[in-house]
């Protein structure tokens, strides 16, 4: 699982139309860490992590994420404000500019690595960065081959990656100065005018949201995954902050992914990636012991605040909310060798419910599940965003639409089918507020959720059945009456709230803004996803 050092330490790009001769290939993540503080770029915590600062961006940049529009792509892509055309023409032009702005360095990094765990589903990339930390980062976050792999490594895609080149919108086609661009024909992701390194690995997980499904008959997954001893996998699906990460990284299982996996038509999970890229804002070695240890010599953290002695403040949020650290996948010590797991057992829609109204956990029927997942909901707190002063829906299409190039029924109904298939049960968690909304009510505790999931996989939850669960009587969900480790009284989200009129008013009010969202999707979902909404409207 070790990053290889290779054995050239430059590499031709000429079929590029990169002439600069100044080419660092394949260096190890510690070389790359001392140049990146030896150039004045990061500096170094006292985990031993490095800690650089990602410059005017510190988060994706949905609206500048475009895909060029082709032969290959025309037909297929659900095109819209998620999905962006770009004309070939001009992503020609503009790669012609990047390729210039390239050459013009002093130097460029360059790593050859993959993605897919599984070699029936492999995909060889070729990454070149202006910056040695976004190479350090690729090493971290994609898969890595060894010595022999490299001898004779043919890329199939390629990341051109140039955070200082800026774009000109007027004449390059762009939104503003900095863009993503997806060329599914010359199998190229562009980037340009952001350090921000989600953009690298999102990229890819685009484009095999594209590939696995239409040509591989596999769905791709915005998710985290792991296994148990007898060989069950669970999968957990979420929004950033929902806790994905947090819950899947479990010491009673072993991880087999963190964020982005495929689930194939034999039934298996691998992980797209070798790495893991985790928030870390509150991080503390109690609450996540596993991801505040593997914070040390060979991560990167971003956007953090150190004091002198490079101590890192977890809490501390003058930058960024978006504070992350990406770290190779066997810094984290319970792990699946390789990164593919068999016969999925519990999927698990993990919602940062805000408004305090959604039951902490809940099991829902194959229609509710794929209603769910197309509908993909979490919610924003107060503060988070200007202008936010209560709490706001946040829908996310199969909780990762920035992702997914195809419309979102067509995963929604893969997942339906091999829900069916593989006899799945889906569970839809609420890590978000209980006993009233965000500024009234409090987080779920980590321990109760933990307690949760733990009786799911456990199989104490056991077989649905009137005298163990309730149908709640606005989402029609069903909520179990009792679970280990959890007080009753937690489980009834109305409950907790003291004020059955207040609590009421809140859930239809949400309930509603489930509707509106998935008016745009009616038109292509079946009868059976769209009897998995809430039923009942307010009064």
């Amino acid at each position: 699982m070790h990053a290889s050092t290779g054995k050239k330490s430059t590499i031709s790009l000429q079929s590029y139309g990169i002439k600069n001769e100044h080419i660092h290939y394949q260096l190890s993540p510690s070389e790359l860490h001392e140049i990146t503080i030896a150039k004045g770029m990061g500096k170094e915590a006292s985990s031993g992590a490095l800690a650089v600062n990602t410059g005017e961006f510190t988060g994706r940049s949905p609206m500048d994420r475009f895909i060029v529009k082709d032969d290959i792509s025309e037909d297929k892509v659900w095109w819209g404000p998620v999905n962006i055309p770009f004309e070939p023409k001009k992503f020609d032009a503009l790669y012609d500019k990047v390729i210039s702005y390239c050459n013009s360095l002093n130097e460029l990094y360059v790593r050859d690595c993959y993605a897919c765990a599984d070699d029936n589903y492999r995909m060889n990339i070729r990454v070149i960065n202006e910056y040695p930390w976004s190479n350090m980062f690729a090493s971290n976050m994609f898969l890595r081959p060894n010595d022999k792999e490299l001898e004779n490594f043919d890329p199939e895609w390629t990341i051109v990656n140039a955070p200082g080149f800026m774009a000109d919108n007027a004449i390059d086609g762009t939104r503003q100065h900095n863009f993503a661009i997806l060329n599914f024909t010359k199998k190229i992701v562009l980037i340009g005018g952001t350090g921000y390194t989600g953009e690298i690995k999102k990229g890819i997980f685009s484009a095999l949201n594209f590939i696995l499904p239409v040509f591989k008959e596999t769905l791709p997954m915005h998710c985290s995954a792991n296994v148990g001893k007898d060989g069950d996998t669970a999968i957990f699906f979420g929004l950033s902050g929902t806790g994905k990460t947090t819950l899947s990284t479990d010491p009673e299982r072993k991880l087999i992914g963190d964020d982005e996996h495929g689930w194939t038509k034999e039934n298996t999970v691998f992980n797209f990636e070798g790495g893991c890229y985790a928030k870390v804002i509150d991080l503390s070695a109690k609450k996540e012991p596993e991801i505040y240890g593997a914070i040390k010599k060979g991560a990167i953290l971003e956007n953090v605040i150190m004091n002198g002695t490079g101590v890192v403040d977890f809490t501390d949020t003058s930058i960024t909310q978006n504070t992350r650290v990406s770290y190779p996948i066997d810094h984290i010590l319970n792990i699946q060798e390789p990164s593919i797991g068999k016969n999925p057992k519990n999927i698990f829609f993990l919602t940062a419910d805000a408004f305090g109204v959604i039951p902490p956990i809940s099991k829902l029927t194959p229609s509710q599940a794929a209603y769910h997942f197309i509908s993909g909901y979490t919610a924003k707190v107060a503060g988070t965003e200007a202008g936010v002063v209560e709490p706001t829906p946040s829908f996310s299409a199969c909780f990762g639409a920035p992702f997914m190039p195809l419309h979102p029924a067509k995963y929604a109904e893969m997942l339906i089918e091999k829900m069916n298939t593989a006899g799945v049960n889906v569970w839809l968690v609420n890590t978000g507020w209980t006993g009233g909304s965000y500024g009234v009510g409090t987080r779920m505790k980590l321990e109760y959720t933990r307690a949760m999931i733990r009786a799911v996989l456990n199989g104490d939850l056991g077989l649905y059945s009137y005298d163990k669960y309730h149908i709640h009587s606005v989402f029609g969900v069903a909520q179990p009456r009792e679970c280990p480790g959890v007080p009753t009284s937690v489980l009834s989200p109305r409950a907790t709230w003291n004020d059955d009129k207040a609590y009421y008013t809140t859930a239809f009010k949400l309930t509603n803004a489930f509707r509106e969202n998935f008016k745009k999707f009616e038109s292509y979902a079946n009868e059976e996803i769209r009897r998995g909404g809430p039923q009942r409207y307010a009064f």
